[in-house]
C-alpha cells in the first residue's frame, strides 16, 4: 500500500472512532445533529457520507437524499417534505443535498421561478432560525471542485458501467452551466449564512483529503470531550460452541468460492 494511502487510512481509522463517540455523545445528550451536504456534481457527497455512517448504528442516523418531488408535494410549502426528515433526540440526519436544491439547481436549471428563487432566500434563515432555536445543531457544506477535475470525474463514471447511474439528464446538463452555479452558490452562502446555521466550504479536488478534513472539521464542532465508549466483558460460554444446524437443508444457498 503507498505510504499516502497508508496515511489515509490511518487518518480514517482515528476519524471513524471518533465519529463513534459522536454517536455515544448524540445518544446520551439526546443532542439533535444535522448535515447538510451541497457540491456540484461528482463533487463527493455520497462517498463522504458512506465513509461517516459506515461504522455507525444504523438506528441512531439517517440518510435523506430526496429525489424530484412529487406532483402532490409541489403544491405543499416548499421545506415541509424535508420537515418530516429531521432528526429526532440522538439522531444524526445527513442530508445528501436538501432545500438548498432551490437556491442553486433549480435556478441553474429552471426548474422554479423567479419569484419562487428570491422567495426561498428571504425565507431560509427564519426557517433555519425555527431549527435551531429549539435545539437542532445544523451545519452545512459545499465540497468545492475545480471544472477540469468535475470533468475527469464525469468521463470516469461515463467509462465505468457501476457508476453510469450517477449521471442524470441534470448532471449532464448542469456540466454546461459551472460559471453560473458557481454565481448562484456565491448568493447563496452570502444570504443564508449565519452564526447558527454556517456555511463551511471544503476543498474536494482530492476526495480523500476533502473527506479527512470535512470530517475533522465536522467532530471539532460538538462538545465530544472525550466521550467514553464503555468496555464490555463477554462472560464465558456455557458447554461446547454448537454448530449451526438448519432443519431444511434445501434452503441453503451454495458455496461457490
Amino acid at each position: 500500500m503507498p505510504k499516502q494511502d497508508k496515511h489515509y487510512r490511518k487518518a480514517m481509522d482515528e476519524l471513524q472512532l471518533e465519529l463513534v463517540r459522536l454517536q455515544y455523545f448524540l445518544k446520551s445528550s439526546g443532542k439533535r445533529l444535522l448535515v447538510i451536504f451541497e457540491g456540484r456534481d461528482t463533487a463527493g457527497k455520497g462517498g463522504t457520507i458512506k465513509h461517516i455512517t459506515e461504522v455507525l448504528d444504523t438506528r441512531s442516523y439517517r440518510i435523506v437524499a430526496l429525489g424530484k418531488p412529487s406532483e402532490e408535494e409541489t403544491t405543499q410549502w416548499y421545506f415541509q417534505r424535508y420537515v418530516a426528515h429531521l432528526p429526532s433526540a440522538g439522531e444524526f440526519a445527513l442530508f445528501d443535498r436538501s432545500w438548498y436544491n432551490r437556491a442553486v439547481v433549480e435556478p441553474a436549471m429552471g426548474f422554479c421561478s423567479t419569484a419562487q428563487y428570491k422567495a426561498f432566500l428571504d425565507s431560509v434563515p427564519a426557517f433555519e432560525k425555527l431549527l435551531t432555536d429549539d435545539g437542532i445543531i445544523l451545519l452545512k457544506y459545499w465540497l468545492a471542485v475545480d471544472q477540469a477535475e468535475q470533468e475527469e470525474r464525469f468521463s470516469e463514471r461515463a467509462n465505468n458501467p457501476l457508476k453510469r447511474w450517477k449521471l442524470s439528464p441534470v448532471d449532464m446538463a448542469a456540466r454546461q452551466k459551472y460559471a453560473e452555479i458557481g454565481k448562484l452558490r456565491d448568493t447563496m452562502i452570502r444570504r443564508t449564512h449565519s452564526k447558527t446555521a454556517p456555511w463551511f466550504v471544503v476543498d474536494f479536488n482530492d476526495q480523500k483529503r476533502g473527506r479527512i478534513n470535512l470530517i475533522r472539521h465536522l467532530l471539532q464542532q460538538l462538545p465530544l470531550q472525550d466521550q467514553p465508549i464503555a468496555k464490555v466483558k463477554l462472560p464465558a460460554l456455557k458447554g461446547k460452541p454448537l454448530l449451526e444446524h438448519v432443519t431444511h437443508k434445501a434452503l441453503w444457498v451454495p458455496d461457490t468460492l
